[in-house]
This record gives C-alpha cells, structure tokens and sequence, in this order.
C-alpha cells in the first residue's frame, strides 16, 4: 500500500515455531536450532498470503539475527519484494554463553530460576539480561527504528518479548518491573501500528494484534483463498458513532 505523507507503518511478526518452543532449550545464538516443519508450514502460510492479498509493501524490512526469526524473515521475503536486513538489537532476551543451549531444566540445576517479576533486575544466567536490562534495549531499538524510517513502512520479524515491550515503549509504562497483564503473540501473527504525524495530537495507534488467520486449517488440508476476501476498509474510511476524543478529527 501507498505511504501517505507523515505516516509511519510498523508491522511486527513474531517468528515461526521454533526447536527451542518444542523443547525447552536457552536458545540464545548457540542454542537456536531454527524452527520446527510446523515453523516452516507457518511461514510458508504467511508468506503465500501476503503474496495473494499485497496488503503489505514495505520500504524496510528487518529482522532479529537468531536463527528462529532470520528463517522466518528469508521464508516471507519472496512476498515483501525486499531481503531482510539483520538487526542484533531485536533479540529476544539474552541468556549469557554459559547458558545459551542447554537444557531448561539443566539451566535451573546450575543457576537456579529467576523470578522477574520480585528480582526485574536480576540477570537470568551469568553474562545473560534481565527484564530491566533487556526491556532497555528494545526500547532503544525501537526508538532507533522508527526514527530513522519514518514515514514509510517498516516490517519487523522477531520475537514474542520484543512484541511485548512494544507494548510497554509505546504505552510509555515502566520498563523497570514486568508489567500484571501477560500476551501470548502466535507465531507468525501479524501486528500493526501506525503514526500518523498530520494529527493535531501526533500518537502511534494499535490497527492489528495477534492477527494469525493465514493459519486457518493448517495441518488439516484446508487452504484460504485470499484472492476471494476483499481488504478491510482503510482505518480513515471508519465513522465513529461519536466524537471520541481517541480519534482525529476529519482532515
């Protein structure tokens, strides 16, 4: 789709299931196998319905270095016209050397289990983040991302904690203490905000979350046909019942 002037489009894509999903492993660089063949069918699922319905047109297209994410993004580039470019910044939480790839209940054995919620400042191995370090850097990342590429459209492939610090850094809520509500973002489910810089009150809104529908009867021989469903209405073309003060008045 066509940026309009001043608008920023950020989509993010948590990545496909992963080895360490299915078998609990600390899947930093050194323990990341990839995904599983179920992670392979969702991103091939994903990216055969972002080739039939065009909804997305990026200008930028990154992706998390672990090999869980970077698999996904090379799998969906076909679709988004681009290749990925890595960023190291859209990690998921870092275990340190010492524990990246063992077992989770080997990792417990020798360095105990961090509860971050009561130690949010405590990192989680020796050499690994913690919350308040790891929330920190994506923050930074995301701030960085969408200040170098604004105004056009931005698709992001990384993980379920970095989706959830989106909320966090966007929200402006404490990064220092892990927040009382929880996500579960699917794998390969699309999210979209949008910054619409013509507002009177420039704000990032929240147009998609957690949208998985290309993962309808995957497993069960059913196929959907995007080219049938016709695109959702652009969110300008929506009417509120009422002047809300959340939406912009009619340019």
């Amino acid at each position: 789709m066509e940026n309009e002037p001043e608008t920023t489009h950020l989509y993010l894509i948590r990545h496909g299931q992963a080895v360490s999903n299915v078998e609990p492993i600390m899947a930093g660089m050194k323990g990341d196998a990839g995904l599983t063949p179920l992670g392979v069918a969702q991103a091939e699922r994903l990216r055969d319905r972002l080739t039939a319905t065009g909804e997305i047109t990026p200008d930028v297209f990154l992706s998390s270095s672990l090999p869980r994410a970077w698999q996904t993004a090379q799998i969906i580039a076909p679709a988004l016209g681009l290749p990925p470019t890595l960023d190291d910044e859209l990690h998921e939480m870092r275990p340190g050397d010492e524990a990246d790839g063992l077992p989770l209940d080997e990792y417990k054995r020798r360095f105990g289990w961090v509860d971050l919620e009561t130690e949010p400042e405590r990192p989680i191995d020796p050499g690994g983040e913690s919350w308040v370090t790891f929330t920190a850097r994506v923050s930074r990342a995301l701030s960085r991302i969408t200040a170098e590429h604004a105004n056009k459209t931005i698709v992001v492939v990384t993980h379920g904690g970095v989706i959830e610090v989106l909320f966090l850094h966007f929200f402006q809520l404490p990064l220092d203490r892990v927040p009382p509500v929880s996500f579960f973002t699917h794998n390969t489910s699309l999210m979209h905000w949008e910054f619409d810089g013509r507002a009177k009150r420039s704000r990032w809104r929240l147009i998609q979350y957690n949208d998985a529908a290309h993962l309808i009867g995957l497993g069960q021989g059913d196929v959907v046909d995007w080219a049938a469903i016709k695109p959702a209405a652009a969110p300008e073309a929506e009417k509120p019942a009422a002047p809300l003060p959340t939406e912009p008045p009619p340019l």
